[in-house]
Parts: C-alpha cells; structure tokens; sequence
C-alpha cells in the first residue's frame, strides 16, 4: 500500500486549518448532535410490539427472527433507482444483493426509502431544468424519510447524478452516526467519440446537418445502461465520494452488469454490517467524515478539472456536517494543486479510457506521494486512505484487492504529479464590481483567457438562439444570461448555450459568458464566469449592467468587471424582470418556498443553511450558563 511520501503540502495543511478554525462552533454542535443520537440508540429495541411489527411486517420469516433478537445488524437501503435514466437503471438489482449478502452474515437489509433522481441531459433548456438544483434538497429530505423510521444499524447509499449523490451525501451526514457506505453503479461502456459528438453539434448549430444527424450522434454516445461516459458531475461524485473513502476502493469507475460490480456491491453491504456497532468495528459517518475529508474530495476535484457545480454542492455538504468551506478556498488550493487528467470536455478521452490510464488508484498514489492529500482519514475500508492505492479484482470468483499501477498507461489521459498538463488545477473564481463567480479553465485554451468586449444582455436563455440566428452575435462580445440564479428560477444549467458560443469561437470572434445561474459539469471551451453572486433578482450587479458595455474577464488574473466609473455604477437603478413564466408549470409552482429560502450561490445555494442559527446561538448560551 502507498503512504504519503512527502510531507503534507503547506497550503493544503493551511487550508485545512482554516476550516476547522471557522467552522470551529458549527461542527461542534453537529458532532454534539451527532453523538446525542448515538447515545438515544436504534430504537426499534424500544418500540411497542404494534410499531416493531409494522417495521417487519412484510419481510420473510428468517428476516424477522433477526429483526426480533436484536442482536445482528440492519442496514437501510437509500435508492435513486429508476429504469428512465441510464445512470440509475442499473441499480434496480442492486437491493437484493445487498439483502442477500446481509442474510450470508446473519444480518439483515431493507429498502428503507426511494429518492428522485432527474437527469440534467433530459432536461437541459428545458422548464424543468428549474427544479434540477433544488432536487438536491428533496432528494435529503427524502432519504431523511426513509431512515426516520430509525431501524437502522447502518445506511447504504446508492446514487449516481448530479444532484442526487449531494442530496445523499447531506442526509448521510445529518443521519451520522450511522455507519454508511455510498454505492455507485458505473459509467455506461464507451460510444461515439467525443470529439465527433461535439463536432455534429456545433454542426447542428449552424444548420449544416440535421435533427436527425443529430439524434443518431447523441444516440451512439448514450447508448446504454450506466453513467454519461464524459467528465460531468456525475462521475466528478464518484471521485469525491473515492477520494473521501466513502466507496471502497476501485469501486467508482467499474461498468454496470459485470462481474466485479456485482462483487463490490456485495462486499459494501458487509463492509457496511462490519462498521456497525452489532459489526463490532462502529465507524459512524460523522467520526469519518470532517475537514480533512473535504479539502481531499476538493483536491481531487481540482486535480481532475472536475464538474463547476461542485463550487455549490461542496459548500452545501460540507455544511451539513458541521464545516464552513469558501471559494477562497477552492482558489487557495487550485494554486498548489497540479492538472492530472484529460478527460472530456478537458480532452477527448472519456472515464472508461481514464480508468484504462491507472484510475482512481494511480490519481490517489500520486497525490498521497505529493502530499497533496490527507492520508489519515477513516474511510468505509480502513484505518486510512492508503489502501485506496489498490485495485478490486475478481480470482476465481473471490474478490480480492492488488496494488495498483504505478505509472500511467496513457499520459494524454492521466498523468502524474510531475509531469502534469498545467501547475495549477481546473477552477478559480472571479471577483469584481460585478461580483464574485466561478470560471473553469482546464478545458479553455489559453488564448481565450482573457476576453475584452461589449455585452449583449439576454434575460432568457431561449433568447440567444434568435439573436444567433440573425447573425447580431457575430462580433466580439461577452454574453450575459441574467436573472438565472437560486432565487430567480432555481438556477438552471445553461448547457444549450454551449453549441452557440463554440460556433461564435470558432469563427475568430473573441468570446465568453457571464450569469449568475450553471453550466453544465461539463462545461467547454468557451469562458464562462457563472454562479455569479449577489445574484441579479437580489440586487447584483449584472442587473445594472446595459447594452454596450464593456466587460473584462481576465480568468489568469480572477478578475470581473464592467469597465465604467463605480460611481456611476452605484447610481444604475436595477432592470427590472418579469420571472412570472419560470415560476409555473412543469411543477414549478410547488418549489416556490425554495426559491424564497435560497441561499446565495457561495452559500450553496440551499435552503437548509438558516436552521443552525438559532441553534448556535442556543448552544452560546448554553456554554456560558454551564460556565457560570
């Protein structure tokens, strides 16, 4: 097994102790909290003959024997299993192998609850891309029905996308003093080339082929059963969830429907019945999971160019377990941590050709080697991180762990720590008197960096397409797509822009893209400062903003601004927005006390943050009548 050969890097370390420093009172209560719960117990030993009957009234009679004693493990499935999305389909077989592998150690499982998952792909550019972020909090506090019926002695998570393993991750952490192991279900085999893929599309774009060029194209890339195969969120999760030892190790990155994935599935379920107290080894999720957790899954994060919707996910989960991240942060790191990987949109390879390279094993030898992450976290395996180094494979039909490559077998993929494709990672952010906002670089040539030029203002993304189209964007110009964040509409992904912009590139014209909602985790070659914040709908900036203007993006320098007087832009009243259309239909209506309670896009842009207040403040009170 690899250790960390070099001392951890200064900046990491300082990171990190920032962390813990600011985030000292909040974690302090979560861990009181966390640990209150412990001590109330599993109550199904204390519930009523009627209330434990219910809890096993449909299981076999094996299942209920257990149930009854009380003296073996019970592990609750959380799913986001559905057979639409390919990402999830595979997952519908997942609960029997877990159950069955439970009954093999004389534990027991159930299928404690189902949680949505929607599919960004689907949805993009469409009304229902508003409800995407805020599926994150309905995923938590679904997954926080199920467990509620607290019969659990462990969780297993099992979920994918976007939103959907953030959505776990924050209800894991508010259920931590379960032990609890995350699953996923493995990207879908390799289809079209990406690079062909984004050449039809453009092409599209243009009007140079049609619908149904286009169809077979996006048809040959998602063909099948598992994970999109580029480099998005979805499989940005699946690193995070590695590099923070929630999975066990090797586990992200192995196709659906194989052998091995099967074995893993199998192995989580007893790995998860072994850290349970009834296991008699109690690892909880809120002893493993804390600061030095974090800054590993944003180092990976960094180090991969992975997805920009992190910069909000991130935020938000590290929140729900008691830790204060910033963006300050994110920039700090992305300072000191290296560029590892090309994988699309970052280049042409997809995930299968990066676990082909050396994978998750090689990446962590590296940054382990490099000092760039924290060995010494408990994670769902081990003691620490060192046996993420190996690899899962299957002799004679057992699953066993190896040592894994110890070079690269595709440096145009994966390279490591010292022969890296740039110093720095992928992200940085912006900051300006337009705001503060997120930029990802690693797939942006370095020519187009920096970009100088009047704006065209747009309030609605369906808007630039018709001005595309008439040619008024052909020229030098710095798009904004305003009113698109937490509070507006719920911040849609803006992804449908990409073909546009890209043909716009390509045609020598100098440009880039300014909002205050998302791109896709799998943004491109087109600079785009998002998540801007204070948003426009909440008295940012950009709502004072005019046709004309000039706007500087300097992503080398992290720089934002719209080149006038400030007191001229302090005197700008605010546009005005008609949000009514983005606020009914498709089921928009229901999340109207969501957009009420978001949070700022540094925040998260979640609508949990508020509830700690009055509890830290009750906790100060607290301590000093205790000290009295």
């Amino acid at each position: 097994m690899a250790t960390q050969d070099t001392p951890l890097n200064d900046v990491v370390r300082q990171v990190t102790e920032r962390i813990r420093e600011r985030s000292q009172e909040r974690r302090a209560l979560y861990e009181r909290r966390m640990a209150d719960q412990h001590g109330r117990g599993v109550h199904r030993g204390e519930l009523s003959c009627g209330n434990l009957a219910h809890g096993f009234a449909a299981c076999g009679e094996t299942d209920k024997g257990r149930l009854k004693m009380m003296n073996s493990a019970n592990l609750g499935i959380i799913s986001s299993y559905n057979d639409m999305l390919s990402a999830h389909q595979p997952l519908e077989s997942f609960p029997e192998t877990i159950k069955d592998a439970a009954r093999a150690m004389g534990s027991t499982a159930q299928f404690a609850g189902g949680v949505p998952a929607m599919c960004d792909g689907v949805t993009q550019g469409q009304p229902g891309m508003e409800l995407s972020l805020y599926s994150r909090e309905v995923i938590a506090m679904a997954a926080a029905v199920g467990l509620s019926h607290n019969m659990f002695d462990g969780a297993i998570f099992l979920g994918v996308c976007d939103k959907i393993v953030p959505g776990l991750f924050i209800s894991a952490a508010r259920f931590g003093h379960l032990p609890s192991t995350f699953v996923p279900a493995g990207p879908m085999t390799s289809g079209l080339p990406n690079k062909e893929k984004a050449r039809i599309r453009q092409l599209f774009a243009e009007g140079k082929v049609g619908r149904d060029a286009l169809l077979e194209a996006e048809s040959e890339s998602y063909h099948g059963p598992g994970t999109c195969t580029f480099y998005g969120t979805a499989n940005s999760n699946q690193l995070m969830m590695e590099i923070m030892g929630l999975h066990l190790p090797g586990a992200s990155f192995v196709n659906p429907g194989t052998a091995l994935r099967e074995a893993l599935t199998r192995y989580a379920a007893e790995q998860t019945i072994r850290n349970t107290e009834a296991g008699g080894d109690y690892r909880p999720f809120y002893k493993q999971v804390d600061e030095k957790a974090i800054v590993n899954a944003m180092v990976g994060l960094l180090a991969s160019g992975g997805s920009t919707n992190h910069t909000l996910h991130l935020v938000a989960m590290a929140a729900a377990a008691g830790l204060t991240i910033t963006w300050d942060d994110f920039t700090a790191l992305s300072a000191v941590v290296p560029s590892m990987t090309r994988i699309y949109p970052n280049g042409q390879a997809d995930i299968n050709h990066f676990q082909a390279a050396g994978g998750m094993s090689l990446l962590i030898r590296e940054l382990l080697g490099a000092g760039l992450i924290h060995q010494d976290i408990a994670t769902v395996f081990g003691s620490d991180m060192s046996a993420y180094t190996q690899e899962p494979f299957l002799e004679d039909g057992k699953l066993v762990w190896r040592e894994g490559p110890t070079e690269s077998h595709d440096l145009d993929v994966l390279r490591p720590v010292s022969e890296a494709f740039a110093p720095t990672g992928g992200l940085t952010v912006l900051d300006g008197n337009l705001g503060r906002g997120v930029i990802k670089v690693s797939a942006v040539e370095a020519e187009h960096r920096l970009v100088e030029a009047p704006v065209r203002i747009f309030d609605d993304q369906n808007q630039l397409k018709a001005a595309f189209e008439s040619g008024e964007l052909d020229r030098d110009v710095v798009v904004v797509v305003r009113f698109q964040g937490p509070k507006a509409n719920g911040m849609p992904e803006l992804h449908k822009l990409t073909p546009f912009l890209g043909v716009l590139q390509d045609r020598g014209f100098k440009v880039a893209l300014v909002t205050d909602g998302r791109m896709s985790g799998a943004s491109g070659k087109v600079p785009a400062a998002i998540h801007m914040t204070p948003e426009a709908i909440d008295g940012g900036p950009l709502a004072k903003l005019k046709e004309g203007d000039v706007v500087r993006l300097d992503a080398n320098r992290g720089e934002l601004s719209v080149l006038i007087k400030a007191d001229e832009l302090a005197k700008r009243p605010l546009a005005d927005a008609n949000l009514d259309h983005y606020h009914y239909g498709l089921g928009r209506e229901l999340f109207a006390g969501f957009r009420h309670l978001a949070m700022g896009a540094e925040e998260g842009a979640g609508v949990f943050g508020g509830f700690e207040a009055d509890d830290l403040a009750r906790q100060q009170q607290q301590i000093q009548e205790e000290d009295a």
